[in-house]
C-alpha cells in the first residue's frame, strides 16, 4: 500500500505528542493501518525546539498545508475557531481529509464542516476532541452500533475534575485550589472555560450528536460552572452520602434531548463519584448492554496524541480500500440524522440539594416544608447544622425526591422571598444513575 501522508497544523503540546509516537510507535502503526503514515510538512507560527522536525518541511503559513498537493490528511491541532475553521474548510475544499482534536470547532461549526466533507467523499475524524486518549467517541459509534443509547454522563473536564476533588479531599477552597491547578498546568491563565463549563458543553454537545443522531446543537447546551461552590455544600453532600462531580449529561426524550452541564451531587458508592484528580469518565446507558463506563486520561500530550493517531489508522484505511468504508462522522447516515430539539431547562427532573440559611426561630422549617410540598415536591431527607460562624442563622440541608426544574425554580423563589430565610437558596442537582 502506499504511504499516507499528512500535515500538522499546530506544533503546541498535543502536535508534539502526535510527532513523538508516530516515529516511536512507526512500525506499530503502519501495521494497523496497513500503510506507512508520513508527516511531510507542519504549519505553525513559530518553531519549537521541543519538538523534532528532522526531514520534515515546516511553514508559518497554517494554509499551505491545507493546500499542499502532497498532503492527503490535514492534521488540524492548533484549537480555536477562526483560523482552526479557515484551514479544515481550506482542506476539504482541496480534497483533503481532516482530522482534529478541536472541540470547540466541532461543537460550534461542525454541521457545515460534516456537509462539506460529505459533499466530498472525505472524512472528518475527531475522536481526540472528546476526553482525551478514551476512544468514547469510537466506542458509541462503533461499539454500541446496536444499541438504543438513552443517556450519556461524564466528567469530561479534567481541570473541574482536579478542582472539586481537592476541595472535597482536602477541604481548600476553590480559589486556591484554582491557582495550583494554572501552576501544575491543568488550568489556562484564563480559566473560564473549564471552570464555567463551556469545555465540558463543548464535549458533551458532540456526545450527545453521535449517541442520538442529532445535529450538533452546542447553543442550545445549559452550561453552570464550579466557581460558586462551596466547601460547605461539598462537605454537607459528603454527609449526606453524595460526591460532588462536575458533570455533562444528555438524555433522549421522544420530545427532543437534554444537554446540560453542572455540579451534580451523585452516590458516592457509585463508580463514577471515585474518579478523581484529572482523569475522565464517561458513563453510556443503552438497552442491549445496559451501562458501560469509560475510564481514562482525558488530556496530556500523549493520551491525545493517542486518539489522533487511531482516527490517522482509520482514515488512512479509507484512504486505501477499494471503497468509501468510513464510519459516518456522527454514526448515522445523514438521511437519519434526526433534528430533534434541546429541551429547556425548566422541563428537565431531576432530584435536588438544597442549602438554607434561617433565621433560628420557631417554625421555619415548616414554612419551606409547606412551599416544598405546595409545589408537589417531596422532601427524602433533611440535616440541619448549629449556627456556628452565622449569627443567628441555621443552615438546612433539604434532599428532594425527582421533580421537574420548573417547579423547584418556583419554590426557590417562594422560599427566598420568606422574611425569616437569609440570602439565596444553594441549589445543586443530584443524579442517582
Amino acid at each position: 500500500m502506499k504511504p499516507v501522508k499528512i500535515g500538522i497544523c499546530g506544533l503546541g503540546t498535543v502536535a508534539g505528542g502526535t510527532i513523538n509516537v508516530l516515529k516511536r510507535n512507526a512500525e506499530l502503526i503502519s501495521g494497523r493501518a496497513g500503510c506507512a503514515i508520513d508527516i511531510v510538512q507542519v504549519g505553525s507560527r513559530k518553531l519549537k525546539d521541543h519538538v523534532d522536525l528532522a526531514g520534515i518541511d515546516f511553514t508559518t503559513n497554517v494554509l499551505d498545508v491545507a493546500s499542499n498537493p502532497e498532503v492527503d490528511i490535514v492534521v488540524e491541532l492548533m484549537g480555536g475557531y477562526d483560523t482552526a475553521l479557515e484551514v479544515v474548510m481550506t482542506a476539504l475544499k482541496n480534497g483533503k481529509h481532516v482530522v482534529t482534536a478541536n472541540k470547540a470547532l466541532i461543537a460550534v461549526h461542525g454541521n457545515e464542516i460534516i456537509e462539506l466533507a460529505q459533499s466530498k467523499n472525505l472524512v472528518v475524524a475527531f475522536e481526540a476532541a472528546v476526553a482525551g486518549g478514551i476512544p468514547i467517541i469510537k466506542a458509541i459509534r462503533e461499539g454500541l452500533s446496536a444499541n438504543a443509547i438513552s443517556s450519556v454522563a461524564g466528567i469530561i473536564n479534567g481541570t473541574g475534575n482536579f478542582i472539586l476533588t481537592e476541595m472535597r479531599e482536602k477541604g481548600r477552597d476553590f480559589a486556591d485550589v484554582l491557582k495550583e491547578a494554572q501552576a501544575l498546568g491543568y488550568a489556562e491563565a484564563d480559566p473560564t472555560f473549564d471552570v464555567e463549563g463551556i469545555d465540558a458543553a463543548h464535549k458533551l454537545t458532540i456526545l450527545a450528536s453521535v449517541a442520538f443522531g442529532v445535529p450538533l446543537q452546542f447553543d442550545a447546551a445549559y452550561t453552570e460552572g464550579i466557581s460558586k461552590l462551596s466547601t460547605v455544600d461539598i462537605e454537607h453532600a459528603g454527609e449526606l452520602g453524595y460526591t460532588v462531580k462536575h458533570l455533562g449529561i444528555c438524555r433522549l426524550h421522544p420530545e427532543g434531548i437534554e444537554l446540560r452541564v453542572h455540579p451534580t451531587l451523585i452516590p458516592s458508592d457509585k463508580l463514577l463519584a471515585s474518579v478523581n484528580g484529572v482523569k475522565n469518565a464517561v458513563l453510556v446507558e443503552s438497552d442491549a448492554v445496559g451501562q458501560t463506563l469509560y475510564y481514562g486520561a482525558g488530556a496530556g500530550a500523549e493520551a491525545t496524541a493517542s486518539a489522533v493517531i487511531a482516527d490517522l489508522v482509520d482514515v488512512a484505511r479509507v484512504i486505501n480500500s477499494s471503497a468509501h468504508a468510513a464510519v459516518p462522522e456522527l454514526g448515522f447516515k445523514p438521511k437519519h440524522v434526526k433534528a430533534l430539539p434541546v429541551l429547556p431547562m425548566e422541563q428537565v427532573s431531576s432530584a435536588y440539594y438544597l442549602r438554607v440559611l434561617a433565621k433560628d426561630r420557631p417554625g421555619v422549617l415548616a414554612k419551606v416544608a409547606s412551599i416544598l410540598s405546595d409545589k408537589g415536591i417531596n422532601i427524602e431527607s433533611i440535616m440541619q447544622r448549629e449556627s456556628e460562624e452565622h449569627d443567628g442563622v441555621i443552615p438546612m440541608m433539604l434532599v428532594t425526591h425527582v421533580v421537574c426544574e420548573s417547579a423547584i425554580n418556583s419554590a426557590i423563589a417562594e422560599i427566598e422571598s420568606l422574611a425569616d430565610i437569609s440570602g439565596s437558596v444553594v441549589r445543586i442537582r443530584i443524579e442517582h444513575f
